[in-house]
């Protein structure tokens, strides 16, 4: 079989608040339609790594990034990109679920699809059902799509958010811990749609919970100190690994 394509890959990847680094010389690459855990102890530059990954982190106070970031095979640094482009191919999910509390279920999911202009109605609706469906929500709020979000159970929010950032049909899809604030029946919701999602986008879940990491994905990087320490396939990370510190982490001998 094949070696899928490379959707997304780091070079040299280094970013900074002021003169502290958060993260150093990171090389990854991302095969289309996988899953890849970024796994490391809180502060080793796992968020701020992801949010490099769709030009987020240029919006942190003194924020800035070297190296590069190739999707497809284009820079998305480059001088000349669209940063709302960029963001329209690389949508992310938030830790907390942070749907938009003024609009309608049906506006939430519809609010990406309006960035770059009109919808007919019919269609609006159909690329709505779509991201609800996708995210396995459709049949949850199918009959009151008009109602506020905050009706809507934590778990259902966050789903909601996947709805909203899967209807533009990104090719990358970011989430940072997006299940560290769901109780565990909503946990395994999210963890079996993210399963379902690599079918079409290519996702990289940044997460605390190694167990996770080894039930949702394909491949795992390990961070450590603002450095990648080791990627491999995570079945072979998580049992051989290659470098003592990843093997020290992942039996808890620190964390």
């Amino acid at each position: 079989m094949a070696e899928p394509p490379i959707r997304l890959e780091t070079r040299e990847l280094s970013a900074r608040f002021g003169s502290t680094t958060a993260i150093r010389n990171v090389a990854l690459r991302f095969p289309a339609n996988t899953v890849t855990a970024v796994i490391g102890p809180s502060g080793c530059g796992k968020s701020t790594f992801l949010r490099c990954l769709n030009r987020l982190h240029e919006l942190s106070p003194d924020g800035t990034v070297e190296g590069s970031v190739l999707l497809d095979g284009t820079d998305i640094y480059a001088p000349d990109v669209n940063v709302v482009d960029v963001r329209k191919r690389i949508g992310m999910v938030f830790q907390q679920p942070n749907p938009f509390p003024t609009m309608s279920i049906f506006d939430n999911v519809a609010a990406g699809l309006r960035v770059n202009g009109r919808l007919r109605s019919a269609a609006l609706a159909e690329a709505v059902e779509r991201a609800l469906r996708g995210a396995a929500l459709w049949d949850e709020v199918h009959d009151r799509l008009g109602a506020s979000p905050l009706d809507l159970s934590g778990g259902q929010q966050q789903r909601l958010c996947i709805a909203r950032t899967i209807a533009p049909r990104p090719d990358v899809v970011l989430m940072d811990e997006p299940t560290s604030a769901l109780d565990p029946i909503a946990t395994q919701a999210i963890e079996e749609l993210i399963q379902d999602l690599k079918r079409e986008f290519t996702v990289i879940v940044v997460t605390h919970n190694m167990q996770q990491a080894a039930r949702v994905s394909d491949n795992t990087a390990f961070f450590y100190l603002g450095r990648m320490v080791e990627t491999a396939e995570t079945n072979r990370l998580f049992t051989a690994p290659r470098e003592e510190r990843t093997e020290a982490y992942i039996t808890g001998r620190f964390g």
